[in-house]
């Protein structure tokens, strides 16, 4: 057997290194996968993120909240039986996180349950976060939900 200079240790080590990263690359493409942003006006939105602190605050200290619950129909979002139709405006953003085409944005009237219905032929199985925002009384509101379409 040969003997290995300090040289030839360098050399492997650099070799084997190397056949490290290019294993993780190729063995492990998590780094493929569509990750886009979860909307085009990120920076923009970020200036006004104090406000949106604000709303979720306000929404996390209501008694009673809107809630949402999936059926054959689609997702309905049922607001409590106290909330007044006439000075309110609610509007909702269904992200997709996977892909942008797919999210679903929408100021909507509610009915004469205080509800809403999103229906199920415009929805595709996978994950989604809806963000609900209300205005009710000058005041505005916004509760987050993380959603799965079966």
């Amino acid at each position: 057997m040969k003997n290995i200079s300090w040289g030839h240790g360098v050399i492997i080590a650099l070799f084997t290194f190397i056949v490290f990263i290019l294993s993780m690359l190729f063995l492990f493409p998590n780094g493929q996968k569509n990750s886009e942003m979860v909307t085009e006006n990120y920076y923009e939105e970020e200036l006004q993120y104090q406000d949106v602190i604000d709303s979720k605050k306000r929404a996390d200290e209501l008694v009673n909240k809107p809630v949402y619950s999936q059926s054959t129909k689609g997702i309905t979002i049922q607001f409590p039986a106290d909330y007044n139709n006439g000075n309110a405006k609610v509007k909702f953003v269904l992200n997709r996180t996977d892909d942008e085409k797919l999210d679903i944005k929408k100021d909507v009237g509610l009915d004469a349950e205080k509800s809403f219905t999103i229906p199920a032929n415009v929805l595709v199985k996978g994950n989604y976060t809806l963000r609900l925002s209300w205005l009710k009384n000058n005041t505005n509101y916004r509760i987050d939900y993380d959603v799965v379409w079966k």
